[in-house]
């Protein structure tokens, strides 16, 4: 199996505001990113797409003309009572314990990013992987990272070094 890991375009929020789940839109730049993208992948051979439910992913997974199968199992990070607030808004006795081993501290009404990675891993283990077919799997950076992380045997706390940027394609 061949699996193409697409980041979603460029979302249409401010710098600085914590946005994991929740659902905003895209930018202007949408048209343009995703031509890029469509440059990066075999379309005409991908049989399905996986896409996260969120709508700056299901935009970008029509594009591609397939079968769309969402998976809340692709969503990035649940930030909980931090979605949509800016960062330097939370107080330091919220964030700096998460800060300090966010892989394992959950965020309040939260989740951990150990709990995205099982996550994302119970996807990934779920397809066929000896099937001939070619995928994509529109999601998020998050998801890409703990996903990569693991694959590459990295441990999940030094997993942002693996740089992912909006509109990025990683076949594995």
């Amino acid at each position: 199996m061949e699996i193409y890991l697409v980041r979603h375009t460029t979302p249409n929020i401010e710098k600085g505001i914590c946005y994991g789940q929740s659902d905003i839109g895209i930018t202007d730049t949408f048209t343009t990113e995703v031509e890029k993208i469509h440059q990066c992948i075999p379309i005409h051979e991908i049989t399905t797409i996986y896409s996260s439910p969120l709508q700056r992913c299901k935009l970008l997974a029509k594009t591609f003309k397939k079968e769309i199968i969402y998976d809340n199992r692709l969503k990035e990070l649940n930030f909980g009572d931090w979605e949509l607030q800016p960062w330097d808004a939370i107080h330091s006795s919220e964030i700096d314990p998460w800060m300090n081993d966010f892989v394992n501290i959950q965020v309040p009404n939260g989740e951990s990013y150990i709990t995205l990675q099982e996550r994302i891993l119970d996807f990934y283990t779920s397809l066929d992987h000896v099937s001939e077919e070619k995928i994509a799997v529109v999601t998020h950076a998050g998801p890409m990272r703990a996903l990569l992380a693991n694959l590459q045997q990295i441990d999940l706390k030094d997993s942002f070094s693996i740089k992912i940027a909006y509109g990025d394609v990683i076949a594995i």
